[in-house]
């Protein structure tokens, strides 16, 4: 019976951990709440996933670039930023939810996902920056 209970146990705290997780990984921020936080200059890290080259063409101002590809090497340059809200955007969405993955295993508990990315942004024509 002990034997059991343990497996149920474990089970049922793997299944939290799994549902937990998911919660965090399928929160979104509207374009709208994103434009409040950067006017109230709410400490928020927007990060941007792309390239370089597509985020020197346009980028959301005060955004991060750091490609889903880099992302795990370049870690260090977050690593103040593990308690605090971020914001992860790409083009449409599915390098953000890499990128996601990677922070999320990687201890940052604060996530948001904008949603509709850089290609609602541009089309609702939302302010943007240029260069790097």
């Amino acid at each position: 019976m002990y034997r059991l209970t343990k497996k149920i146990g474990a089970t049922i705290v793997l299944g939290l951990a799994l549902v937990t997780t998911w919660q965090v990984a399928a929160k979104d921020i509207s374009q709208t709440q994103l434009q409040q936080l950067m006017k109230n200059d709410r400490k928020v890290v927007l990060l941007d996933v792309r390239t370089a080259e597509e985020f020197e063409q346009g980028h959301i101002p005060n955004a991060v670039n750091i490609s889903h590809k880099e992302l795990e090497a370049r870690l260090a340059e977050l690593s103040g930023a593990k308690n605090t809200q971020v914001v992860i955007y790409c083009r449409s969405g599915r390098r953000a939810e890499v990128a996601k993955q990677v922070l999320l295993t990687n201890g940052f508990n604060q996530l948001d996902h904008l949603a509709g990315d850089f290609n609602e942004w541009t089309s609702n024509n939302l302010p943007t920056s240029k260069g790097l």
